[in-house]
């Protein structure tokens, strides 16, 4: 028997030993390691088996893969052994079982307005802009018009940083920068958060969501702006839903309006939600003042166009009959597992 020939006896006997003498799965992987890791003892003799004389080699080969079998076939067994051991013992982890169902969730009802909306200006025509929610004075009031003794910008009314930024009051100024970095024709929808200091309660909140829109082209008129906002009305609450404009001021529109919806709620009869009025207020619209227009560096002897917003909060809780505005940011499952 050659020297060889011992080293594999020797390695098998060892191999033998640490395999029957695990317990557990752990440390069977460990005496496998041992034996046919990268540095095990049986790996190492294959190496040295490439050395050998000629002569030497035909034995050698066939003592070595004996003992790889035999230890192979030593490892399933106890592998066999030790996880009927564990079954026995209720721990065995079954992988073939199929894995735990995680309710996915679905999305908040102020996500859902805002993708129903920006669906339906998709398709006609608009484009989604978005803008910083940390806005200059400028942005949000000098470039809309807004005249400085105005009551939107006293800070009871919103929100100033200490180096002279505020938190938008509104998404108009997404308008702005949009107009500052395109020439016409633009026609933009900006979703997007908006921060007023408002008292909360049932229909007011000091964080809360609108969404804004432009057209800028030639010959845009007020009838164009009417049969938007009524095709947008028809589509998101359905065909039987009608719209009013009403005369309003804007600094940033000339001429303005507000707009409404009739009632969903008993198609314009007259209900408590609509104050029997049979209408619905939604928000405010109205043709781009030409002094927004020079502004931001249009010719209002060339460019005219319309703009509208909307409150999707005030659009939410009209469409599911939402009481109270606070319902949309109390995160309570049972209320949103409705939507």
């Amino acid at each position: 028997m050659s020297d060889f020939v011992r080293k594999i006896n020797a390695a098998l006997e060892e191999g033998k030993k640490s395999i029957l003498k695990a317990s557990d799965l752990p440390s069977l992987e460990s005496a496998k390691a041992a034996v046919f890791g990268r540095n095990g003892t049986i790996t190492l003799l294959s190496k040295e088996l490439a050395i050998l004389p000629r002569e030497e080699k035909p034995s050698a080969g066939k003592a070595l893969n004996d003992a790889k079998k035999i230890i192979t076939t030593l490892l399933n067994e106890q592998y066999n052994k030790i996880t009927e051991k564990i079954a026995d013992t209720d721990e065995f982890l079954d992988l073939s079982l199929p894995g735990r169902k995680w309710r996915i969730g679905h999305k908040h009802p102020i996500n859902i307005v805002i993708d129903d909306c920006v669906a339906i200006f998709r398709r006609m025509g608009f484009i989604v802009a978005d803008g910083p929610e940390i806005e200059t004075v400028f942005h949000n009031f000098d470039a809309l018009n807004t005249p400085p003794e105005h009551p939107s910008r006293d800070p009871s009314d919103t929100f100033y940083f200490d180096d002279g930024t505020l938190l938008r009051t509104q998404t108009s100024p997404v308008q702005i920068r949009v107009m500052e970095k395109q020439s016409p024709p633009v026609r933009i929808v900006a979703p997007g958060r908006c921060f007023r200091r408002d008292t909360p309660d049932a229909t007011h909140s000091a964080n809360f969501h609108q969404i804004e829109g432009l057209y800028v082209d030639k010959g845009v008129s007020m009838a164009d702006l009417k049969s938007v906002l009524l095709h947008f009305a028809k589509e998101l609450m359905g065909p039987k839903v009608d719209i009013r404009l009403r005369p309003h001021f804007f600094p940033f529109t000339e001429p303005s309006v507000e707009y409404d919806f009739s009632c969903v709620m008993c198609d314009g009869k007259g209900c408590r939600i609509c104050k029997n009025s049979g209408w619905l207020e939604i928000s405010g619209a109205g043709m781009v003042n030409p002094a927004v227009m020079r502004n931001v560096g249009y010719d209002p002897e060339i460019w005219n166009g319309f703009a509208f917003g909307m409150g999707i909060e005030r659009i939410a809780m009209i469409r599911y009959k939402i009481t109270d505005i606070r319902l949309l940011y109390e995160n309570e499952i049972r209320f949103l597992e409705q939507f």
